[in-house]
């Protein structure tokens, strides 16, 4: 089982979208695959479900959010398993809840507190890697991807020392650039500061604690408009800077420098924006590769439909890849 979080310190930049339709390409293709919403405004989890669900789950307090679970382990008892929403055979779904943004208080004071080599510090801290452990032993899940908010907060901090891989959407433009650097700075930091509180792990803590070994996987960029199947020369201007500072910042390697976003490694895909599908595909609850005419996918959009499933296939065999 690989763990794999989308994470950029820049929002707005369809990191949720693509979560969305990478769980269902894996599904398409036969993998056993959780989504993750960890992300406090819950957009992954209202892009899987009916309004109808929604309700159910939020209005009537259904025991069934990502918060049913922390709550327990938070109050010293016994872990409860978490929910797993069945969207279909191969995919499933932990969804989100508002109310996780008050959990940022809680891991930051296990975080200081586990340099004082405490039992339950350190079960908070590993709150994520056991739920996630579970919940993918449960669903027999070979991968689980991850959704997390735009900020470098305590909660995306348990999230990432438990990750296997952290893959950054960004897009082309100053801002994304600067996230880039924040988000590789700190990816950094919490690594040093978790090994440092490895050291000091109790020797009768009962729960495995994440491991810290998160790679980062490398970037998609997203949503370019396409010219003759090139980007546009506003897009490049800023996304041939994106190689260099991902290098620099996120892998420490400011020596190896790369001329053009289309040569370098780190750049698991450039994914066009499908504007029209989009509002569809929001309406139908379904990824724009599976909307039918029924849908309003007709004419025109036939063919974009087409594309867009050969591009996200190719973009989730990519992760696959980069992702072993």
């Amino acid at each position: 089982m690989r763990t794999i979080t989308f994470f950029n310190n820049k929002g707005g930049v369809g990191k949720t979208t693509t979560v969305y339709h990478v769980a269902w390409m894996m599904s398409e293709l036969g993998i056993k695959t959780i989504a993750i919403d960890l992300d406090p405004q819950s957009n992954l989890t209202s892009m899987f479900l009916t309004d109808e669900k929604l309700e159910d789950v939020y209005e009537n307090n259904s025991p069934a959010t990502i918060l049913d679970a922390i709550t327990p382990i938070v109050n010293g008892d016994t872990a409860v398993p978490v929910h797993i929403e069945q969207i279909n055979e191969n995919l499933g779904l932990i969804l989100g809840n508002l109310t996780l943004s008050t959990f940022e208080d809680v891991l930051s004071d296990a975080w200081l507190k586990c340099l004082d080599s405490q039992v339950y510090p350190f079960r908070i801290t590993s709150i994520f890697k056991t739920i996630i452990d579970e919940a993918a032993l449960r669903f027999n899940a070979s991968v689980v991807l991850i959704d997390v908010g735009p900020n470098l907060g305590a909660i995306n901090r348990a999230v990432s020392i438990s990750s296997d891989y952290i893959i950054m959407p960004v897009a082309s433009d100053l801002f994304s650039l600067q996230g880039i650097k924040n988000l590789g700075t700190t990816l950094n930091l919490w690594k040093k500061q978790w090994n440092q509180r490895k050291e000091l792990k109790p020797q009768n803590l009962t729960v495995q604690i994440p491991e810290n070994n998160a790679r980062p996987a490398g970037y998609i960029v997203m949503q370019y408009s396409a010219k003759e199947s090139r980007p546009v020369k506003s897009y490049l201007k800023w996304a041939n800077r994106i190689p260099n500072i991902f290098r620099e910042f996120v892998l420490g390697n400011g020596n190896d420098k790369v001329n053009s976003v289309d040569d370098d490694i780190n750049c698991i895909a450039l994914l066009k924006h499908f504007r029209s599908l989009a509002p569809m595909s929001m309406e139908a609850h379904k990824p724009i590769f599976l909307l039918k005419p029924a849908d309003g996918a007709i004419g025109a959009h036939v063919y974009a439909v087409k594309r867009s499933y050969d591009e996200f296939e190719n973009l989730s065999k990519r992760i696959l890849e980069k992702c072993p």
